[in-house]
């Protein structure tokens, strides 16, 4: 094939990526904001929200992780043209995701005692406790939210989403200036209203994206008329046989970050603080990745489903191609701006802080060199997820995000933060080398499988 038959996929692969690219940086902006106008008050106070945060991150991480099943199983069955099936997946996903969002809750609220015993900051204990028990209850909501979304992208209705969380975070935002800062009446609550406003959009997102998937005549009939309750075990079981592998892939990687909060706050509040910066801006770069994630998902099992598996090999590599241009040009940000993006979280003026502020600003810059180094393979790693999940394939890329992030970047991060002078880049080194192992593997594993779908059609074809 010649580089033509690639590129010329880059405009429908952008016009479907766009607005899931959108929405998750949608979800990473309720985050930055609550980072940025919390920073504001102290640099405490931004490393609680980065403690609690880090008990949602492995919740949010299950419940999302899981909630992505539905839509291979709905662009596979949306490529057949078979309503039956699609309804069938998306009241068993809906199902599903309501039930594991309840338990994500009550696991996380029975949790909280665990942050005593963490080694944490006492400031910093004291303040995330009332702030995590209200974004707790936001998982709810959430996690529901994930099946209507994933559901949508399945359709190729990627828009809808998108309209649901921009809205979300202007709600999001209006709250938090009023709660946090006690503006126009409102008590002064801190980092307590930064919860508020999340808890608030997220119930508002599941309400409007509901609504309009409930006026479109490609999904009216798909979310109106549910009978959640009649359910099929073949179908429970099929969803859970991608869901929870799936769950556990973003959960391996989620949970090594997290352990990087955790490890930052053994360090001090200052290097946790700058460990949320850090983490906080490669999200938000790893948002676009994973919106070209989601298409290729989509994508590969629309082909999955026509049987066009040339068609899935070529327009799978055409993503990778365009997430591979995106994350050099965000490496390229992150070196050039290392010492100025860390600014923005920060009140520079107040002199009580200038210390704790330059300490911040220091550990943070470094960060984000090493952040820009994974950039590729991280990108690589996530489309790479995407494409084998269209393809239904869950099992081996488990168990190779395990042994990448497990096996070899965390023990990695362990000894060169706690026994070297690395400290705080030590935990990220440990995360470049998962990151990198992974996203290696994972692009060889869908090298392989599709080739090997292209010969056992051929094979078939020629009898």
């Amino acid at each position: 094939m010649i580089l033509a038959d690639y590129t010329k996929e880059f405009n429908y692969n952008l016009k479907l990526s766009y607005p899931v690219i959108l929405g998750m940086l949608g979800h990473t902006m309720v985050a930055f904001v609550d980072n940025i106008m919390v920073g504001q008050i102290g640099t405490a106070e931004l490393a609680a929200i980065s403690l609690a945060n880090s008990f949602m991150f492995i919740a949010m991480s299950l419940g999302i992780g899981f909630s992505t099943a539905i839509t291979p199983l709905i662009a596979e069955a949306d490529g057949e043209g078979s309503f039956e099936v699609g309804k069938s997946t998306f009241k068993h996903g809906l199902f599903l995701c309501t039930v594991l969002s309840i338990l994500l809750f009550l696991g996380v609220f029975f949790a909280e005692p665990m942050l005593y015993l963490m080694k944490q900051p006492p400031e910093v204990v004291e303040l995330a406790i009332p702030y995590l028990n209200l974004v707790a209850v936001s998982l709810i909501p959430l996690v529901i939210f994930q099946a209507f979304k994933q559901f949508s992208d399945g359709m190729s209705m990627t828009k809808y989403p998108m309209y649901a969380i921009l809205i979300g975070n202007v709600i999001n935002v209006v709250l938090n200036y009023l709660f946090i800062f006690g503006k126009f009446g409102f008590p002064e609550l801190g980092i307590v209203g930064a919860a508020i406003g999340t808890l608030v959009s997220r119930l508002i997102i599941v309400i409007f994206l509901w609504y309009l998937l409930s006026q479109h005549h490609k999904s009216r009939a798909f979310v109106l008329n549910i009978k959640i309750f009649k359910l099929s075990k073949k179908m429970i079981k099929k969803l859970y046989s991608i869901g929870f592998p799936s769950a556990m892939q973003m959960f391996f990687e989620v949970a090594i970050f997290t352990a990087a909060i955790w490890l930052s706050g053994i360090l001090g509040k200052n290097p946790q603080a700058a460990n949320q910066i850090a983490l906080n801006l490669s999200s938000m770069t790893f948002m676009v990745a994973m919106g070209l994630s989601v298409t290729a998902m989509i994508r590969v099992g629309n082909q999955k489903g026509l049987k066009r598996y040339i068609d899935l090999r070529r327009i799978a590599f055409s993503i990778f191609m365009i997430a591979t241009l995106f994350a050099v040009v965000f490496a390229i940000l992150f070196f050039l701006f290392s010492g100025i993006l860390p600014k923005m979280y920060l009140d520079l003026n107040d002199p009580t802080k200038m210390v704790d502020n330059y300490e911040v600003i220091t550990i943070a810059s470094k960060l984000l060199l090493i952040a820009a180094v994974f950039q590729i393979t991280d990108t690589i790693q996530v489309v790479a997820l995407g494409a084998l999940r269209g393809m239904q394939d869950v099992k081996i890329p488990t168990f190779i995000t395990f042994v990448s992030y497990w096996l070899i970047g965390f023990p990695i991060s362990y000894y060169l933060s706690l026994y070297t002078d690395y400290k705080s880049a030590g935990i990220w080194i440990g995360l470049l080398a998962g990151l990198s192992s992974s996203g290696i593997l994972l692009f060889i594993r869908f090298n392989y499988l599709s080739n090997k779908l292209i010969i056992q059609n051929s094979v078939l074809q020629n009898e």
